[in-house]
């Protein structure tokens, strides 16, 4: 029996032969976790910032918190907007979910 270990141990090739031919795997399956999740991701959120970056005045708004208004004026971090009659609340750019056309209502459905 220890002769059969000592003759494993100098094959050097076996299932747990070492070498970067056991780290393959876990590079593929982080290449493919960063191509399928976070890549995607990545490229919402820059879009999202370009969006939020040419929003001016008039600009009818979805906020996360379920908000829908028109910016009224732009700060440096913030947001002036109407949400109703006489009614202006200042809401944090970041809270911007997307921006609606005229004539687009919010569904129930929103992600």
């Amino acid at each position: 029996m220890t002769m059969m270990m000592v003759t494993l141990a100098q094959q050097g090739d076996g299932f747990l032969g070492g070498g970067i031919g056991t780290f393959v795997p876990i590079i593929l399956l982080f290449g493919l976790f960063y191509f399928m999740m976070i890549r995607p991701q990545q490229r919402r959120d820059k879009e999202r910032r370009k969006q939020i970056e040419e929003m001016t005045a008039g600009t009818r708004v979805l906020f996360g918190g379920g908000i829908l208004g028109r910016i009224r004026e732009r700060k440096d971090a913030t947001f002036m907007v109407d949400v109703g009659a006489g009614v202006t609340i200042e809401i944090a750019q970041g809270a911007v979910n997307r921006v609606l056309r005229e004539d687009e209502k919010a569904s129930v459905d929103e992600k």
